[in-house]
Order: structure tokens, then sequence, then C-alpha cells
């Protein structure tokens, strides 16, 4: 008998598979029970509130839908798109047979963001980096030789079947660590925020669903038969209710009065302790209060100054540490200093198209600058074509016959 069905008794078919790993007390999965409790189900807990699931979607989301590049540095100290290194294919468009680049960093970071870390089983062909496939982080040891360095990580699959992975075939990315070998789990450090969150949602959901909620309350001196109260009821109904009668005058019969329920301290504490809440939890993810969507927030003219301030404070630190694993796992020693990964930021930090004309011509000499950029390379800034003759500075008549001559040939 196993030492789940020992402690819990026979599982059922739905948790079968989790009960299967907690019956190896050498599995990860027996450890996280014993340490944290069920984290799958505490993860999937923490995402049905909408705060977590907010804050997930906008960190993981921002760090997919950004290019991650690699370049070169040549010996002039000029940098350019590495396009014939073999990670620059992984990580650009495809890291693995079933997935885009969008993909597989939108997942990995959400799992870092959840769980602390994320895992990449890499696959090299005559040591070159040939694909990154993703291991769920639930199902990885990472075992040390009584020191603080991790010097192999043990998979446990789906049938219970463990395999050793060497350091340096898995790429591992950590989150805010207080050990060297793994990071800490943002789901289980905030527990507590995100339980009670959770729960006020839940209350929430159950007075909407059950309790009563009354607009307005006809009192009467004394008892009504049954069939005056419906008379009653269908004639305030028709003839005072909706905002086609507002306004009308109400005329009450036998002493009648009418009553609103009113709003109580206890419904005005929970609007306000849901808002701290979801304010507490962008907190916990690096997230700015306005990018949760509170709604006593005005966004205003500051947009683009808080659209900075996530970048450099929220998402920049993920980038190092992207940027860096890439460094430490991916790219050989003998290139290390001149190939490099670098995240492409610029579509978060552009602002509006009068601030980007500005800053280009600027670039570009007006003013009587100094340029510091060709034309071509504003081309390229803003999303364009480089120019046929390499600078940008044909007239039309010069441009037109280039480009008839070239749709010619």
């Amino acid at each position: 008998m196993s030492i789940f069905n020992f402690i819990f008794g026979p599982p059922s078919a739905a948790t079968a598979p989790q009960a299967a790993a907690l019956g190896d007390m050498q599995a990860p999965a027996f450890y996280e029970f014993v340490r944290f409790g069920d984290t799958e189900s505490s993860v999937q807990n923490a995402l049905r509130n909408d705060a977590v699931l907010r804050a997930c979607d906008l960190v993981a989301g921002s760090i997919a839908m950004l290019p991650l590049e690699i370049k070169r540095r040549n010996a002039a100290g000029v940098v350019v798109q590495a396009e014939d290194h073999p990670l620059y294919n992984l990580l650009r468009y495809q890291p693995n047979p079933w997935q885009t680049a969008h993909e597989f960093k939108q997942l990995m970071q959400g799992w870092v963001l959840l769980h602390g870390n994320a895992y990449a089983r890499i696959s090299r062909t005559l040591g070159r980096v040939t694909g990154l496939v993703p291991v769920d982080p639930r199902h990885v040891t990472v075992e040390t030789d009584g020191g603080m360095f991790p010097v192999r990580y043990r998979v446990i699959n789906t049938r219970n079947e463990s395999l050793t992975v060497r350091p340096e075939d898995m790429f591992h990315l950590r989150g805010f660590s207080v050990e060297a070998d793994q990071g800490v789990s943002r789901i289980q450090k905030a527990g507590d925020i995100i339980q009670t969150a959770t729960q006020q949602q839940m209350a929430a959901n159950s007075l909407y669903k059950n309790g009563v909620i009354s607009g307005v309350a006809l009192k009467h001196p004394s008892k009504l038969t049954p069939e005056a109260a419906r008379r009653l009821k269908e004639t305030y109904e028709s003839g005072y209710s909706g905002a086609g009668n507002a306004g009308k005058v109400m005329v009450l019969e036998e002493g009648m009065e009418r009553e609103f329920p009113p709003a109580t301290a206890e419904n005005a504490q929970m609007v306000q302790s849901r808002a701290q809440l979801t304010e507490a939890i962008g907190r916990v993810f690096g997230v700015p209060r306005p990018l949760m969507f509170m709604d006593d927030t005005s966004w205003g003219s500051g947009i683009e100054q808080l659209a900075m301030l996530f970048v450099r404070f929220g998402l920049a630190p993920w980038f190092s540490v992207w940027e860096q694993a890439i460094t430490r796992s991916l790219v050989p020693l003998s290139e290390r200093g001149s190939v490099f990964p670098d995240f492409d930021e610029r579509e978060l930090l552009r602002g509006t198209l009068n601030d980007q004309g500005q800053f280009l011509s600027r670039a570009l000499g007006a003013g009587g600058h100094r340029p510091w950029m060709t034309p071509n390379e504003a081309r390229e800034h803003v999303g364009m074509s480089v120019h046929p003759d390499g600078d940008g500075l044909l007239d039309n008549r010069q441009d037109s016959a280039i480009v008839a001559t070239a749709t010619e040939g």
C-alpha cells in the first residue's frame, strides 16, 4: 500500500495520477504536499481569482510578445542580429516542433510566476542546441550533494518513472530566491492574501446567487390578502418601476409607506477591502495599480510614464533573468562576450506618433543636432523596409525608377 493510500485512503479516478506521484516518498509532488499541501489545487484556486489571473496574464503575455533575439558583437564593436546562429531560430520563432516562441515564453514565464521555477529540457545535436522542451515544474526535483548548488535534476513523468538530467541539459529559470537552487513560489508566499481575496470573491458570488437583494419595499399597517398583495405588486411594477416611469408621483393608500434598503457599512467595507486586496495581489506580481484595472484610477496623459514604469521595474528584472539564464545554459563558453540574447522592449516603450516623430527628427539631425541615426535606421525603427539606395536620400523620381526596374526584373 502506498503512503498516499495509507494516509488518505484509495484515490478516486480523478485524483489517481496525483496519488501515484504522492505514493512515492521521493517524488517532488510528495515533498510539495508535505511542505505546502496540494500545490496543483492551490495554483488552480489562485487562478480563479481575477486579480491573480490578470497579473499573471499581463506579465507572462508581455514577456511573450516581445522579440527575444540573439545578437553578435564583431571585432569593431558593431552589434548585429546573429541570424545564422542556431539559437536565433529557436528563441525568435520556434523552440520545439509544437510551440511558437510566444507560447513557449508565455508558458515558462507563467510557471515562474506561479511556481517560482520553470524548466525546459535542452536537446543537442553534435553539441549544438536544437530544441527546448518544457518540463512541468511540479514534476522536477533539484538535487544537491549537500551544498547549495544543483548537481542534477530528477524528473518524474506521468507514469511515475524517474529520469535524471544533468544541469547542463536543463534550462532553468528561477524567480526570486532565498535558496541557491530554486525560486520562490509567489502563490505559496502570498497564500494568505490570495486566499482571503478568493474567499471574499466566493462570498460575493454566494450573496448574488443565494441572497435577497431588493430595490424597494412597501409597508402596510395591517395584513393584506394574497389577492390584494398581488394587485399591489402588479400596480407598482407596471406604473412606477423602470426608467420610463422615473419621476412619477406615487399615491400610497391605507397608511402604506415606501422603504428603501439602506447601503450598509458592511457592503462599503467589502468593496474597499476587495480593492485593497486587488492592489496587494498586483504588488506581489509587480503590476502597477492602474494595470490591474482599478476603477478608481484615471489613466489620463500619464499612460506613457506608466508603461515606462512597468517596463523598467516590472519587466526589466525578468528580461535579465531570461537573458542570463540563456547565456548560462545555451551560449557556449567560447562565444560569450560576442554572442548574447537581447529582449527588444521598444514595442512597449514607443510614445505617441508625435513623440516618435520628434525623436527621429533629432536623431536625423533636425534643428542643428548632430545626427546619430541614418535614414534607414530610422525607417527600421518604425517598422518600415530599408530604402533601396542604402541611406534613403533618393528623390521620388529616382526612387520610382528603382522600384519600377526591380518590379520588371
